[in-house]
């Protein structure tokens, strides 16, 4: 039970400490919007990552072999989504900057919890490298088959704490820096860089081998 509990939190961690894409666009988000907004999105993330390591360890090899004609499709609609994202942060900020309003006092701009959560649990869904990355943990463990329906549990709920609570981490991270750049500048700043983040990570999500 504690290596599946210890599996678990270094699979989850594993998966969630590089910033990407998926990162840079939380921060972003809870400093535009409020720490409730961005650990809602947090938590969209986490699950992502559960139910990914969940089918990871229902799925075995058939998982595997499923993943390969989808492959491409997923990268193309990944990299689309993040470049609307960046294209559609870099509008906003500008949009905010001339108008000469906080981001935060924007009445439709920013999201709410429950639309953050989606978002960001449809996002986390489109990148294939999650599944990939906890299909060839359970692939590459000689005892998976052996392994009870218990320990089995006992992993994806470590990883998707282990998740959580790297992405709850961004979100304070996003909120105090949120609460540092309340100007009117600062926030377009902060915004045109991390719209121009993800633009770059997204051309790299295609041109990766």
């Amino acid at each position: 039970m504690t290596a599946a509990l210890l599996a678990g939190l270094l699979a989850g961690y594993g998966i969630a400490v590089p910033v990407g894409a998926v990162s840079t666009y939380l921060v972003s988000l809870t400093a535009r919007t409020t720490l409730r907004t961005g650990a809602c999105a947090a938590l969209g993330v986490a699950t992502a990552d559960g139910l990914y390591a969940l089918v990871a360890t229902l799925g075995g090899t058939a998982l595997a072999g499923a993943l390969q004609p989808v492959l491409v499709p997923l990268r193309w609609a990944s990299a689309l989504v993040l470049a609307v994202l960046a294209v559609r942060g870099a509008v906003g900020a500008l949009r905010q900057y001339r108008g000469r309003r906080l981001t935060t006092r924007s009445a439709q701009d920013p999201p709410r919890p429950a639309r953050a959560y989606l978002a960001l649990l449809g996002i986390t869904l489109l990148n294939p490298t999650t599944v990939v990355y906890f299909a060839a943990l359970v692939l590459g463990s000689r005892t998976a088959e052996a392994v009870r329906p218990l320990e089995q549990g006992v992993f994806v709920l470590a990883a998707f704490a282990a998740s959580a609570s790297w992405q709850l981490s961004l979100a304070g991270g996003g909120a105090l820096l949120g609460r540092a750049l309340t100007g009117h500048r600062g926030r377009l700043v902060t915004g045109l860089l991390s719209s121009a983040v993800i633009m770059l990570l997204a051309v790299r999500v295609v041109v990766a081998p």
